[in-house]
């Protein structure tokens, strides 16, 4: 039996979390401040814990608070998503594809697939979220998304298939008064001195292993002096004087003018976007999306 009156305190706890502050929550609420305090306090009695520790420079969460806080957001929004498929449901629309995607595969393959999908199926709806390559195969198998776009290669584990759809040549951003600046095309194997700026491997595993491979294929071990979470602080870092980083040569539109991005000798091809998806998922706008991008 679901318990409605859980699921209320636990979405007047998320609101107090979020807000740091019982007087803006009941605010954001709709509600009066001295009820959502109580009910705030029958929440705490039925987990026996202290959710919140009240002072004169606002309210912050107890250890026990922040400690359950992820697990209620998460909550919360696949709440959301459920409560989004019955109204679409309800409204005589078809189904919900929800997709995953990293920040460069929103602005360059999303807009196309969503444009072919909406001209084919005028009433879906596409429920997006941003997400670092690392965290696709896990949404996929928990099925918190339909499709994920993110860098990614090689076997993603049993149950999820992939199709790589951007490939660009490997290419190196340097700092504008770098020696090798002036140079048209640059040996990898002459950057084995250099400092590198690299992102967190975590961020897209696979990706990250394909640069180390690349490096010693050229008879070094990149010295990594600085790592950052996305490629666009890579360029900024570089920007700053930090280092050099190995990025795709597509990227080289986002450097600013304190940046050249030169083409490495060696023709590398690195995967910038793939889709994965879960075999075994039944939904079949899945299906037609996929179709989609392999007819593109």
């Amino acid at each position: 039996m679901i318990n409605f009156r859980l699921i209320r305190h636990l979405w007047l706890f998320l609101a107090v979390a979020e807000e740091q502050n019982f007087g803006r929550a009941a605010k954001r609420l709709g509600m009066s401040q001295p009820p959502l305090t109580e009910q705030i306090q029958t929440l705490e009695q039925s987990l026996k814990v202290k959710l919140f520790e009240r002072s004169r420079r606002g309210t912050k969460l107890t250890p026990e608070g922040a400690a359950i806080l992820p697990a209620v957001k998460k909550f919360a929004e696949q709440l959301g998503r459920l409560e989004l498929a019955v109204r679409e449901a309800a409204s005589g629309q078809r189904s919900v594809l929800t997709v995953g995607a990293i920040t460069s595969a929103m602005v360059e393959v999303l807009p196309s697939l969503i444009e072919k999908m909406k001209a084919t199926y005028p009433d879906v709806t596409i429920s997006m979220r941003e997400i670092d390559s690392v965290e696709a195969v896990p949404l996929l198998q928990s099925g918190d998304i339909d499709l994920a776009f993110a860098r990614l290669e090689g076997d993603l584990g049993a149950g999820i298939t992939s199709i790589p759809l951007r490939e660009d040549r490997l290419a190196v951003a340097l700092p504008q008064f770098h020696p090798y600046a002036k140079r048209s095309r640059i040996r990898l194997a002459s950057l084995a001195g250099e400092d590198f700026v690299m992102f967190y491997r975590r961020v897209s595993p696979g990706y990250f292993d394909s640069l180390l491979t690349a490096c010693r294929s050229a008879g070094f071990s990149p010295r990594i002096v600085h790592e950052v979470s996305s490629l666009a602080s890579q360029i900024a870092f570089v920007g700053c004087g930090q280092g050099l980083a190995l990025i795709p040569y597509a990227m080289k539109k986002f450097a600013p003018d304190t940046v050249v991005v030169r083409h490495l000798t060696e023709k590398i091809s690195v995967v910038t976007t793939a889709v994965a998806w879960k075999t075994a998922r039944e939904n079949p706008l899945l299906k037609a999306a996929v179709a989609t991008l392999q007819t593109a």
